[in-house]
């Protein structure tokens, strides 16, 4: 079997690491940027730190702010008009996954033309050329987008989250700052957090993985569940930057070896709810480890030890017991909510939102073969 892992080119890690943006970009002979963000993050002043390291080295750029929650079509084809009209030569990506995500798709299209109505890319595109350079400095410590081939974009005439996989978008650049972090609202720290937690279980148990991508798993699981809590309820400045480089390692497995079922599920919610992301998967990742452990118990037990639980002595049902326990306390802790009712699913598109699980591109490497009324049983016990 030949495995392949695909990493981004060069990171920077720390507080202030916004700091190295002039000497990289003047090293790359790069001369206009689009900052691709969010509104909310423009108007909070977390972009803004970002902007001021390029004001202050007297670097053009121009700004597209209109980067939604769970961005869509739509808004990658306003943010790549934007992008033609100022004759930007690369993008700075400020934000979490939808930023990330929205500009890397936006890069594709600006040098692969070909796939500009967008959902073509849906899936794995045969691109031909490398996205136009990608700097990726993200707010939140969960998607892991700024290492990672893959984005998510929804194509609202079908409601459906388009998963893309192409080993062209990832960025040439990826600078994870913890002080861009700091301002996250304690609900988007849990739940992205939660987040990066779902991409190294999913991906330590997926059926693609191997030696190298449980380095990366293992070790990710351990940091996220020492210091979530306390980097969520305390804010505590090392738990924060903890959980944040610890997201950037599950991405560098997960990126390799795809995910599972908790993703297809959370996509489908997303698509028809708009729910974010991180909140979706944080929900059902219980749900999903309850189902999968049958067919992995061993790789629970080593879940568990990365938790730093006992399992010696324990049934299988019992080691894969613990960790599902531990993963909905830490949950629990961390204010996520319980139940799929809780935040507005309605029962009756729950047959709905299974089709479209069962058909998203991550239900492959769900370690357990699943079929459309399994997925139905797992929504309605998270209902």
């Amino acid at each position: 079997m030949i495995n392949r892992i695909v990493l981004n080119e060069m990171s920077y890690f720390g507080r202030n690491a916004r700091s190295v943006l002039p000497q990289e970009i003047t090293s790359r002979n790069l001369k206009k940027a689009l900052v691709v963000t969010d509104s909310t993050l423009l108007d909070a002043g977390v972009t803004g730190k970002v902007l001021s390291v390029l004001d202050e080295s007297h670097l053009e750029y121009a700004t597209f702010s209109e980067v939604k929650p769970n961005p869509t079509v739509h808004n990658v084809l306003t943010g790549l008009d934007v992008c033609k009209s100022t004759g930007a030569d690369y993008i700075i990506a400020v934000g979490g996954g939808s930023a990330i995500d929205t500009a890397k798709a936006i890069g594709i299209i600006m040098t692969n033309p070909e796939f500009s109505d967008v959902v073509s890319l849906d899936g794995v595109a045969e691109t031909k050329n490398k996205s136009l350079p990608i700097i990726a400095l993200p707010t939140t410590a969960g998607t892991a987008a700024e290492v990672t081939i893959n984005y998510v974009i929804t194509d609202e005439k079908s409601v459906k989250k388009m998963v893309c996989v192409d080993p062209h978008d990832i960025p040439v650049l990826a600078i994870i700052d913890p002080e861009l972090m700091e301002s996250m609202p304690a609900s988007v720290a849990a739940s992205t957090g939660m987040d990066a937690l779902t991409h190294a279980m999913e991906g330590y148990i997926t059926k693609s993985a191997w030696t190298m991508t449980d380095m990366f798993h293992l070790q990710a699981m351990q940091m996220i569940y020492d210091n979530l809590a306390k980097a969520v309820n305390e804010k505590n400045p090392e738990a924060i930057d903890t959980v944040g480089y610890a997201q950037y390692i599950a991405g560098m497995g997960f990126s390799n070896v795809g995910l599972g079922i908790v993703h297809s599920m959370a996509h489908s919610l997303g698509a028809l709810y708009d729910t974010p992301h991180g909140l979706a998967n944080a929900l059902l990742l219980p749900h999903v480890l309850k189902f999968n452990g049958v067919v992995c118990p061993d790789r629970f037990r080593e879940m568990g030890r990365a938790f730093h639980l006992d399992m010696d002595n324990l049934s299988d049902q019992e080691a894969v017991d613990k960790v599902v326990n531990a993963v909905r306390n830490l949950a629990i802790e961390v204010h996520i909510p319980q139940t799929l009712s809780e935040i507005g699913v309605k029962e009756e598109d729950l047959p709905k939102l299974s089709h479209q699980a069962l058909n998203d591109v991550c239900t492959g490497g769900n370690p357990r073969e699943v079929t459309e009324e399994d997925i139905l049983g797992i929504y309605r016990d998270a209902f």
